[in-house]
């Protein structure tokens, strides 16, 4: 019985067969690279985007809580006396939440600002003095609101950095004069980069004093009041933050009178971070499986050139089994060409993928987030697809007559 061949034997004769074809195993191996760069690049460019916006959450505060209104409607609701989110909401809960340092209610408008001949749609927020402590916002030139703004309702402005490089472009910003809704604020401002938060520019706003907003710009409602678009709540720590939004909440309960659905919510960083995740996770997911197919039809591609291989070396596996060898060796044999090609594809193609994800990262604010883990499931996914689509072949090679593979000699 013939003695089954050394595996470095075998293993050197497939690297000798691919390598004396050099062009069609680039070119079978291509598949298998376009893959493997595909699924690095999506997985990098999603994980990036997910750690970018946790980044941006992250800046919010650990122990900052956003209260923000809910739907109003009292027959789907079951509320007996239904009321938005007011500013007289955000005064009881700094008066009667032992757990919160601070509060910073806020009323959000969509407006477009002037400057001179110049004009960019923005966000007018109006906040309280004690906003730029419970956002952990700072200022990078100029002075924030005080008490003293508050309470004289002066036409003052602080504005985010993209605004005035859109507004005023050259110069100081400050003692500029801005037209909102046909009133004139004074720049007295601008604040450090912050990034974007819950879907909007944050450096692209302008921030104006909570009581000049509803006298010069939102006016109030005449039910409700002062209606406000959302409040920011700062607890004493992080730890206090569960404590903080189970009192605010029955605190809001009592104060709107709820039966049964509460017509606003408390929402936390982390809250927000896990939504995000969700989503990030899986769009990352999608991008995967997209690049997975590449990964797919490469495998196609190493199984129908590996079948061409075995119809054109037909006499010379008929040779070798009439020389001795073993149907396990010609199967082995064609099972490492695949799996080399495959394997080999799958290292070119990570590298590939990681430059590329490293370059989106110096062009764009994506950052690179590339997991060794990641990069090496990656190639054992590829080899283990040339395997896989590698069978095929090397069955249908081993399995071959020597008698009738020698007759075409």
């Amino acid at each position: 019985m013939a003695s089954r061949l050394p595996i470095r034997e075998t293993v050197g004769m497939a690297f000798s067969t691919l390598t004396t074809n050099r062009l069609r195993s680039f070119l079978t191996m291509l598949g298998i690279v376009i893959g493997n760069a595909s699924v690095i690049t999506l997985v990098g460019v999603g994980k990036g985007a997910q750690n970018l916006a946790e980044g941006q959450l992250s800046s919010l505060g650990a122990n900052v809580l956003f209260v923000v209104p809910g739907r109003n409607d009292t027959r789907r609701q079951g509320i007996e006396s239904p009321k938005t989110l007011v500013l007289e909401d955000a005064k009881a809960i700094e008066e009667q939440v032992p757990t919160v340092r601070r509060v910073a209610p806020q009323i959000t408008l969509s407006e477009v600002v002037q400057s001179g001949s110049l004009t960019a749609s923005a966000t007018v927020t109006g906040v309280t003095p004690e906003f730029l402590t419970v956002r952990s916002f700072e200022v990078a030139q100029g002075r924030f609101f005080s008490a003293s703004d508050l309470e004289g309702v002066r036409n003052v402005v602080v504005i985010g950095p993209d605004l005035k490089d859109k507004l005023i472009p050259t110069g100081s910003a400050l003692g500029r004069q801005l037209r909102i809704r046909d009133q004139s604020f004074e720049v007295i401002g601008v604040l450090e980069p912050k990034g974007a938060a819950f879907g909007s520019n944050q450096d692209e706003t302008a921030y104006v004093p909570l009581t000049t907003m509803v006298s010069r710009l939102s006016g109030r409602d005449p039910l409700y009041g002062v209606v406000l678009s959302f409040i920011s709540v700062e607890a004493i720590d992080e730890a206090s933050t569960g404590a903080a939004s189970f009192q605010i909440t029955n605190l809001l309960r009592q104060r709107h009178r709820i039966l049964r659905e509460d017509d606003f919510a408390v929402r936390s960083q982390k809250d927000a971070q896990q939504i995000v995740g969700r989503i990030t996770g899986g769009l990352t997911l999608m991008l995967a499986a997209i690049g997975a197919i590449s990964l797919l039809v490469g495998g196609i591609g190493i199984m129908n050139i590996m079948l061409v291989s075995v119809s054109e070396r037909t006499e010379e596996i008929g040779l070798r089994k009439a020389l001795g060898a073993r149907s396990g060796d010609v199967l082995l044999q064609f099972l490492v060409e695949s799996l080399v090609l495959a394997a080999l594809g799958g290292v070119i193609g990570s590298a590939v993928g990681v430059g590329t994800v490293a370059l989106v990262a110096s062009l764009t604010p994506l950052p690179a987030a590339i997991e060794a883990g990641t990069v090496l499931g990656t190639v054992l996914l590829s080899g283990s697809i040339g395997l896989v689509f590698g069978v095929l072949p090397a069955r249908r090679a081993a399995q071959l007559d020597p008698i009738v593979a020698l007759r075409s000699l």
